[in-house]
């Protein structure tokens, strides 16, 4: 019950697939638009990533928070990362109420909302890093984190009482985190480079686009108002298909609970 055992490899790749599916919009944006494909195959930054507090809390599990460190000791949160979160308000605060027997309704759309209000303490987090910004601004900002993180609490929650897997879980959270939140307004731009070649280098590798050139560009970072359009009609087109798939990618034989889709 705490979807740690069995592990179903068709489980994980339906569920990686679901997510993938949501996030067509901006994986247009990244891969094709900004010209970051390339270093996707090639896994580049991966071993960088993981190796900061950052990319470990982000992508793993918990670390301290790394917009706390000019604070003192007193004032340092610990951030979860996507294994211990899932962990917690998946494997553990779901099967709990499972075995209360709570209906399937409330176990969806309410467990969640646990995982949304232990967020809402980077309002506080806000104030400390920012104490001369308005308090309506922190404010907001808490608010649509609230908003967001339950949003994928109700999907988490779905997606584990389905398949029974936390390492499912897991894996749309990292995901989740690595894409985040997609564009919902303004033009797609291009990556801007300005100088010669090696300005353009990271880590000692040229940009794709600079290949070849050792003379001085200036990307203005406009592309056609087409690749805009496709990126929107492609976010809107994954929602859609997200929606019809929700449920078939979603079965497994694993399910903690059955419930017919008229929930």
């Amino acid at each position: 019950m705490l979807g740690w055992w069995p592990i179903s490899l068709i489980d994980l790749l339906k569920t990686f697939l679901l997510v993938t599916i949501l996030f067509l919009g901006p994986l247009f944006e990244s891969t094709v638009c900004e010209g970051n494909w390339r270093d996707w195959l090639r896994l580049r930054g991966v071993g960088s990533t993981l190796s900061s507090s950052i990319g470990w809390r982000n992508y793993v599990t918990v670390s301290p928070s790394p917009h706390l460190h000019d604070l003192p000791p007193a004032h340092t949160f610990i951030s979860q990362g996507p294994v211990t979160e899932e962990i917690v308000f998946r494997s553990v605060i779901v099967a709990v109420h499972i075995l209360a027997k709570v209906h399937l309704t409330k176990l969806v759309f309410i467990t969640p909302l646990y995982f949304g209000i232990a967020h809402v303490h980077h309002f506080y987090e806000f104030t400390l890093t920012h104490p001369q910004a308005p308090l309506l601004a922190g404010l907001i900002r808490s608010l649509v984190q609230f908003t967001y993180t339950s949003l994928f609490g109700f999907f988490a929650a779905f997606v584990y009482v389905r398949t029974g897997s936390v390492l499912a879980c897991i894996i749309a959270h990292s995901f989740c985190n690595f894409m985040g939140l997609p564009r919902f307004w303004g033009r797609i731009e291009a990556p801007t480079t300005i100088g010669p070649q090696d300005a353009a280098r990271k880590d000692g590798v040229a940009a794709p686009w600079r290949e070849g050139s050792s003379n001085v560009q200036v990307a203005d970072g406009r592309l056609g108002i087409q690749w805009t359009v496709a990126y929107y009609l492609l976010l809107v087109l994954g929602a859609w298909l997200f929606y019809l798939n929700l449920w078939t990618l979603s079965e497994s034989s694993n399910a903690l609970v059955h419930f017919d889709k008229t929930l």
